[in-house]
This record gives C-alpha cells, structure tokens and sequence, in this order.
C-alpha cells in the first residue's frame, strides 16, 4: 500500500503479524511522514509577519536587503533541490517560504514607497536569474558553488 511515494505495506503486514516493524521498514517511513509534516507547517510559517506588517502598514525597522537575500537563498536552495530530482517530502517546505519570503518582499516594498533605484535594479535582476536558476540552466559548478554560498549569504546582512 503506497500513499505519497511511502509504502505502508511493510510496516501494515508487521502489524498484521503482531509484530513490531523493523527499522528498515519503519525509519524510512518516519522519514517521509516527517518531511511531508515539515512541509505543511512550513506553509504557514510567514504568515504571522505578513499579517502583523498589514496591520501597522510599517515595515520600519526592517531590512529589505535581509528579505531579499531570504529570497535569493531559498531560490538557490529550492532549485538545487529540484535539479538532484530529491523527492517533495526533502523540499517542499522551501516551495512555500520562498513563496511567502516573496509575498513579504513586495510587502516590504509597498510600504517603503518611494521604491530606490538600486531596489529595482536587485528585483529585476532576480526576476531574470531565478527561472534560469529554477530550471536548472547554469553550469553545474556554479550551482553547486551558489548552494554552498547558502550559508554565507544569510550572515551577509
């Protein structure tokens, strides 16, 4: 019996039995319940800011550039992810922070009118390099190279 790319067969025929299922049937099942658990929470993870940032129609104290590195980041790491071809239940979660991560950056962007010239420059040109980078359509050394820079562009704002 498969349900989501886990097949509950081995663990269902142990039960059947009385017995406990083993860890080779068990852990990677755990595994994809976890992901897939990890994946709906992570739909909702933005939304309290989102809404607190509607409310006070302030976005002071913010850092635009902190968010759009947010951005960038999960694109990479999201398109990495699509690129190794691993199964939803290891990504999906990044699916939907990018997706609120871009909804709190036109938030962002809304509410520090007026917008700046370099603030353009860095959305268009994010607008231009994630489908290429989504698709999976760089020189696979560089790919690798901006997913390893994960981590360095989080500690650069």
């Amino acid at each position: 019996m498969e349900v989501l790319g886990m097949d509950f067969g081995c663990a269902i025929g142990s039960l059947r039995d009385g017995k406990f299922p083993d860890k080779d049937c068990l852990l990677p099942l755990i595994s994809k319940l976890l992901g897939y658990a990890i994946v709906a929470a992570s739909t909702t993870v933005k939304v309290p800011q989102i809404l607190k940032i509607l409310k006070n129609k302030s976005v002071r104290g913010l850092s635009v550039v902190g968010f759009e590195l947010e951005v960038v980041g999960y694109t990479i790491a999201l398109a990495y992810c699509l690129h190794k071809g691993l199964p939803f239940s290891a990504y999906g979660e990044l699916a939907f922070l990018l997706i609120q991560a871009i909804i709190l950056v036109a938030i962002i962007y809304y509410f520090s009118q007026p917008v700046r010239t370099p603030t353009w420059i860095r959305a268009l040109l994010y607008c231009a390099a994630a489908p290429t980078i989504l698709a999976g359509q760089i020189d696979p050394f560089v790919f690798e190279a901006l997913y390893v820079s994960g981590p360095l562009m989080s500690t650069l704002h």
